[in-house]
């Protein structure tokens, strides 16, 4: 095992290229035996009630192991090969096994309760009182209270619910690897940008194919949308994306009995902690206490979006009848008829403005941004990496040290899975004589370059990558000690988004714009005329967007809420009364939603998704603060880039993670409780 990769020091860097699926059939087994082997030598009660001597050494023997898992299953999800997934499917009841082991050890439970109210106790650090704490609330979710004949089954149910997640997302994968569409007349193709066609011609060419390869790939699948003049085209597209590993597509790749499967499973394990549904055993660990206050938030913003989502879709629907000649909107013609009117109305078009956003650029502009806010840069490293796309930063703060190191991994591409995220291969961690850096990928699907030209942006893909860059800051500019308590690791599942959404807002302001922004042939930054349509189209359809993820949300706690099994026609038909309640467009009977909506069955966020839509509370009012410190700039724009203030928002929200409960960090930063106020501003819904 010495040449094992996985098995590299905490202290160095991985040698990504060099992991083979054997490397983690290896150290997997090898390193959960090394961290039950800690766990059990923690739990002697000999032991002195000490941090030092119980947590110490359980960090120091489990690290490496989530160290090199995480690094299985970042590589499962970005080069996906069947050897690679084959062996992390080896590996993964294994490491379900130890943690659902740890949460229901006893000893392990009674070490951390003597910590609590032991003397030491009063003279730990808050973040280490957090520390146990949290720990004391985890294990009693865990299980650890239940007799002994229900602790067996709560492991079986841990490991059955990790398989079935990870069926799910492997479904979905390969439904979108497998669908494809070769188109050989080029006129069917009309209206579709000229670098996807170029694409889809020279993926057609690589697969031995003439003419042109369709996916449902994301920078394929948008683009056909949003842009073939050819409704039969646009149609078979939808059609494939909508039934997604659904009993219309191939029979072992249907994901109806993982979503029965996991939803019973959930109920099994509430009630077996004494919790009537799956939503409440999840809002024990939040920052809302009920499900009825979840809902109730959501339908306050049902109640104010819905007159302008209903203004949105009579607008669309009277100019594809005067303009378009579709007096019917069918699904397939929304995204299409849709940037028609935003043409119409706006005088712009997304690829004339994506011309100007080279990906070198946004990046760059994007590291210049958080230079101006928290005064942290980027250095590119030379790094071992698992795609020649792939490339690694040094973080480093105003003084120039190096405080974590960054990877980006921004393009599409077989065998990856779609969206975007960030996830990190270490934690940082205070040892007796240094500073663990943290470690941190960031993950997008974007369309690669073509050629010798960049790969360019759409401006909603800046806003993705803006979104992730507040999840890498919030790991990368930690300045907690202690990994438990860690952002990724504490803070509540609907505060998360807070620092991702945040930084969205800046992708509005032109000070940023016009650094992010090279013209792909003239090097010129996006005219401010172009920017002012840009602007003005910011809320286009927002009461539509607003009520499209409300009604995701509702459905999500609502079928988490059922104390009985759930069919899954039981699902489908709460999803269309979700629709019929929040909803102005109606998808048809056949589509398959919830057959690839892996953030609830295969994302962790399962009666979590309104987190989205609190997280937007948050960060919008959070952005308020910047918005009220603006300095006007000599050309008489503002700027919201205070460093000031910026350098709050570190101390107070980024730097803290979770070693304090989140609406106390929001306070700290705010001064006062959250406001829905600048949410409905930003959005244009407002009286």
């Amino acid at each position: 095992m010495a040449d094992n990769p996985l098995l590299t020091e905490l202290d160095q860097t991985i040698d990504y290229a060099a992991v083979q699926p054997d490397h983690i059939r290896e150290a997997i087994p090898n390193l959960i035996e090394q961290a039950r082997q800690a766990i059990d030598k923690a739990a002697d009660p000999s032991l002195p009630a000490e941090w030092d001597a119980i947590i110490e050494p359980l960090l120091d023997h489990s690290e490496p192991l989530w160290r090199a898992w995480s690094v299985a299953g970042h590589l499962n999800a970005v080069v996906n090969t069947p050897e690679l997934r084959d062996a992390y499917n080896a590996c993964l009841p294994l490491i379900t096994d130890l943690a659902t082991w740890a949460g229901l050890h006893q000893g392990l439970y009674q070490q951390y309760l003597r910590l609590s109210e032991s003397p030491e106790y009063g003279a730990l650090t808050p973040a280490r009182q957090r520390v146990i704490t949290l720990a004391l609330r985890d294990f009693r979710l865990s299980g650890v209270e239940l007799p002994e004949a229900d602790r067996e089954q709560y492991r079986k149910l841990s490991e059955q619910q990790a398989q079935a997640s990870q069926k799910f997302s492997e479904n979905v994968l390969d439904s979108i690897d497998e669908w494809e569409l070769i188109v050989t007349d080029e006129t069917q193709l009309d209206g579709i940008p000229q670098d996807v066609l170029d694409a889809a011609a020279q993926a057609a060419q690589e697969a031995g194919q003439q003419g042109w390869k369709l996916t449902l790939q994301m920078p394929c699948y948008l683009p056909v949308m949003q842009y073939a003049t050819n409704q039969s085209l646009r149609e078979q597209l939808y059609r494939a994306y909508a039934t997604i590993a659904s009993e219309f597509g191939k029979a072992e790749l249907d994901n109806s009995a993982q979503i029965e499967q996991l939803l019973s499973l959930r109920q099994q394990e509430a009630a077996l902690l004494g919790y009537d549904t799956f939503a409440a055993l999840q809002l024990e660990t939040r920052m809302a206490d009920t499900a009825e206050q979840v809902e109730h938030f959501l339908g306050q913003l049902a109640d104010k979006s819905l007159p302008h989502a209903k203004q949105d879709l009579a607008e669309l629907q009277a100019f594809a009848a005067e303009h378009l000649d579709l007096p019917e909107l069918a699904p397939w013609d929304v995204a299409y008829a849709s940037e028609q009117l935003r043409q119409h109305r706006y005088d712009y078009s997304e690829e004339e403005v994506r011309q100007y956003f080279t990906e070198p650029q946004v990046v760059e502009g994007l590291f210049r941004t958080i230079k101006a806010l928290f005064g942290v840069s980027f250095r590119a490293v030379q790094a071992s990496v698992w795609h020649p796309t792939v490339r690694a930063f040094e973080a480093l703060d105003d003084n120039g040290t190096a405080i974590g190191m960054l990877y980006l991994d921004l393009f599409a591409r077989q065998g990856k899975q779609n969206g975007a995220w960030v996830n990190n291969e270490r934690e940082r961690r205070r040892l007796p004589d240094s500073i663990r850096k943290p470690v941190v990928y960031l993950t997008c699907n974007f369309s690669p370059a073509r050629g010798e030209r960049p790969a360019l942006l759409t401006h909603d893909d800046v806003i993705t990558l803006f979104h992730e860059s507040g999840h890498m800051l919030h790991c990368l500019l930690s300045a907690v000690d202690d990994p438990d308590v860690s952002a990724f690791s504490a803070v509540e599942w609907d505060a998360i988004e807070l620092p991702s959404q945040f930084m969205e807002n800046f992708c509005w302001e032109w000070n940023v714009i016009q650094d992010l922004s090279q013209h792909v042939t003239t090097g010129e930054p996006l005219p401010r005329e172009l920017f002012d349509r840009l602007l003005s189209a910011r809320n286009f359809q927002s009461g539509m967007q607003m009520v499209r993820q409300v009604e995701f949300s509702l459905f999500d706690m609502l079928i988490h809420r059922k104390p009985d099994t759930v069919a899954i026609q039981d699902v489908l038909q709460e999803l269309n009364r979700v629709r019929e309640r929040v909803a102005v467009i109606m998808p048809p009977a056949w589509h398959r939603f919830p057959h690839h909506f892996s953030h609830l069955f295969a994302g962790g966020y399962a009666a979590g998704y309104y987190s989205y839509k609190w997280a937007e509370v948050l960060s919008a009012d959070a952005y308020g603060a910047f918005e009220d410190v603006a300095s006007i700039q000599q050309d008489g724009t503002r700027s919201t880039l205070d460093a000031d203030m910026g350098k709050r928002f570190l101390d107070e929200i980024l730097a803290v993670g979770g070693t304090r409960p989140a609406a106390e960090s929001f306070h700290a930063f705010r001064g006062r409780e959250p406001s829905m106020d600048a949410l409905l501003r930003h959005n244009g819904i407002t009286p």
